[in-house]
């Protein structure tokens, strides 16, 4: 079966497409990659979305005209996924782009992407499955991470391993012989940077995190962003830009009462960063940690990571087993359309904490029928007594 994941993060900076072949093997799925395309937003479209999501307001109108561009686009990036797999797929999976994860008291309420997943259907013709986050927030999850699913089946779990995914929010994956799957949002991985690169440097991203290299970690500012609550409550638990965003740096940075310079800012939230995320792993007592997303393209993240697991876990990338980094997140969501094909659960309750396993998101029918269609189409309806 083949199958095209499409994948936009909390970064949205553009849209991750990949398509791959599933083929069953007995208890064993085998994945084979057909390639991967990033396909950046233009510039206009990455202000349209910021200025949608939290805390600033919006309406309806807005929320409708995104939608209906975002799935223009996402129907653009599902035509080179079908390119990629050589003409024809059995079916996409469109994540959509996320506007909003409510969590109240640490519950999730509700979650919501956009992107018309009718455009996208109509455009390649295959059904589309989408809304892969509200079947689990219904069964009580959090919706999220959904990532795990894959990472279970990937990794060997003959001793403690982690899968670490470095996008807008770092979230962790542990596997451990005889536990049950572990995996949580550990808190933010790019949002805060890339919010202080928009605000010191007028640009996305801090290229190579090289302005983060130049700075000094300011220990005032890091003390106070370690005290966010969020990283002392315990899994599951989920997070997104609700929280962090860019005027949730401003007030650390105005709380603080003294300016810190824009190199030594990234360099501390780089430290943030990779702070959270080793204490995570140290807590499960991992001995490797297999890291994805696009933070791994980051020197100074990758290298103050590596150091604070030194003598303790190896850090390596999943482009060593197969699976390109940059594109870990499509492939995964790629798996959860084969297995919602064959009504399969791919939300993992010991993860988000639902009360069941979810068989995920809803599909738009396009193409073949998913069902044989009568020898011949009704003309009337009948109402029996």
């Amino acid at each position: 079966m083949k199958i095209v994941g499409l994948m936009s993060g909390t970064s949205y900076d553009g849209v991750d497409v990949v398509a791959g072949e599933f083929t069953p093997d007995g208890d064993t799925l085998r994945l084979r990659p057909l390639g991967h395309r990033e396909l950046p937003y233009p510039d206009d479209l990455r202000a349209q979305i910021g200025a949608l999501l939290p805390p600033a307001a919006t309406t309806i109108e807005t929320v409708c005209r995104l939608d209906n561009r975002l799935g223009e686009v996402f129907a653009e990036a599902a035509a080179v996924g079908v390119e990629l797999a050589g003409g024809a797929v059995d079916a996409v999976v469109s994540h959509g782009q996320t506007v909003f994860h409510w969590v109240e008291a640490g519950r999730v309420r509700g979650t919501l992407q956009l992107g018309a997943p009718a455009r996208v259907a109509a455009r390649v013709g295959v059904p589309v499955l989408h809304d892969l986050r509200s079947a689990d927030v219904a069964a009580g999850g959090q919706g999220a991470p959904l990532v795990p699913a894959f990472d279970a089946l990937l990794l060997d779990a003959t001793s403690p391993r982690a899968a670490l995914n470095l996008g807008g929010i770092a979230n962790l994956t542990v596997v451990a012989p005889g536990a049950p799957v572990l995996g949580y949002d550990v808190g933010p991985a790019n949002a805060l940077l890339d919010a202080a690169a928009r605000r010191f440097l007028g640009r996305p991203c801090d290229v190579d995190g090289a302005r983060a290299a130049a700075g000094r970690v300011h220990g005032a500012l890091l003390a106070r962003l370690l005290a966010e609550p969020y990283y002392a409550a315990p899994p599951p638990k989920s997070t997104g830009k609700e929280l962090f965003h860019g005027g949730y740096l401003d007030a650390a940075l105005a709380a603080l009462g003294e300016p810190v310079a824009a190199d030594d800012v990234l360099a501390t939230l780089t430290e943030l960063t990779a702070r959270t995320v080793a204490d995570a792993c140290d807590r499960h007592g991992v001995t490797e940690v297999v890291a994805a997303g696009g933070g791994v393209r980051n020197p100074t993240l990758r290298a103050r990571l590596a150091a604070r697991g030194a003598g303790r876990w190896r850090l390596r990338t999943t482009d060593e087993l197969g699976v390109p980094a940059q594109a870990k997140e499509a492939y995964a969501f790629a798996l959860l359309g084969w297995l919602s094909w064959h009504g399969l659960p791919g939300a993992v309750p010991s993860v988000t904490g639902a009360s069941r396993a979810a068989v995920l998101g809803s599909w738009t029918p396009a193409g073949p029928p998913f069902g044989a269609a009568p020898a011949t189409p009704p003309r009337r309806l009948v109402v029996a007594d």
